[in-house]
């Protein structure tokens, strides 16, 4: 018998790397998502895993492999027969995706309640996370969320994200976890700190209704400040503010390569989509009627 569990992703709105440190953010989930089907075979003398979908190879099967081990020994159990994962998220691009894998893999495997347990596997998996990606992937909903506090289910009008287009723009020359260290290392720097505050600022203003355009601009000119948008995003960020939009990083961006996904908006997409051609790998349609 087959048995299937779907974990979306997730799109941080406000607070990148503000979160760590006890300032709020708002995330939304993702209309992307990973999906794991289990068909359990007592005969079989392994588990045999399959990846179908946006693929990450050895790394991302090695990844999901890891996250099973950690589910076997939680249960003291040996899963055995085909786990097939479809997945429709970027990978390492700023969506969750690491978290969503998690999370549809606990699921499927121990059931939809543990959430204890997948948590826990997170924290293994992805040391030093704020824990907002794991709060609105778990959730399903939109959340206001503080490190330390009981996320806050909120709603968000129907059309905030209306017209918005996911820009890939390559993936970060290094991971989260590592610049999440990174920018802890520099707290003491009067810029990082008050990039932060702005951040966390920026949460609030979102919160109370402010132009989600207007919040954007704000917001990315603090993720520049911390030094995670790597030089390409950021010309291709000023090119859409010149044409009368706002994008921001998803997630955490990079120092160097690619910086993950760009959330763009415009009135008119229309009138940025030739300039994100020019610089970006891809563009997606983001459907507002996923929030």
């Amino acid at each position: 018998m087959k048995h299937t569990a779907v974990a979306h992703g997730k799109i941080i709105l406000t607070g990148e790397y503000a979160v760590v440190f006890g300032h709020p953010g708002i995330a939304v989930p993702a209309p992307l998502a990973m999906q794991a089907t289990f068909e359990e075979n007592a005969a079989s003398r392994a588990l045999t895993l399959k990846w179908l979908g946006i693929s990450g190879g050895e790394v991302w099967e090695d990844y999901a492999r890891k996250i099973i081990l950690h589910l076997e020994q939680n249960a003291a159990l040996s899963f055995r027969g085909t786990l097939t994962i479809r997945n429709h998220l970027p990978l390492k691009k700023g969506m969750g995706s690491s978290t969503a894998l998690v999370i549809a893999l606990t699921r499927i495997l121990l059931g939809p309640q543990k959430r204890a347990e997948a948590l826990a596997i997170e924290d293994a998996m992805n040391p030093g996370h704020s824990g907002i990606d794991f709060a609105v992937i778990w959730e399903e909903k939109p959340l206001y969320f503080r490190k330390g506090q009981e996320p806050q289910v909120i709603t968000v009008p129907s059309d905030l994200l209306r017209g918005a287009l996911l820009v890939d723009t390559g993936t970060p020359d290094q991971t989260t976890p590592e610049l999440v260290q990174w920018v802890k290392e520099r707290t003491d720097d009067p810029r990082v700190k008050q990039a932060l505050i702005a951040i966390g600022k920026c949460t609030e203003r979102l919160r109370k209704g402010e132009d989600i355009r207007t919040v954007f601009r704000d917001h990315h000119k603090s993720q520049v400040a911390l030094g995670v948008v790597p030089k390409p995003v950021q010309v291709l960020i000023k090119e859409i503010e010149r044409l009368g939009g706002a994008a921001k990083v998803l997630g955490a961006g990079g120092k160097s390569g690619g910086g993950g996904t760009v959330l763009a908006l415009h009135k008119n997409p229309d009138l940025i989509r030739p300039v994100i051609r020019k610089s970006a790998q891809s563009m997606l349609p983001l459907s507002a009627s996923s929030l």
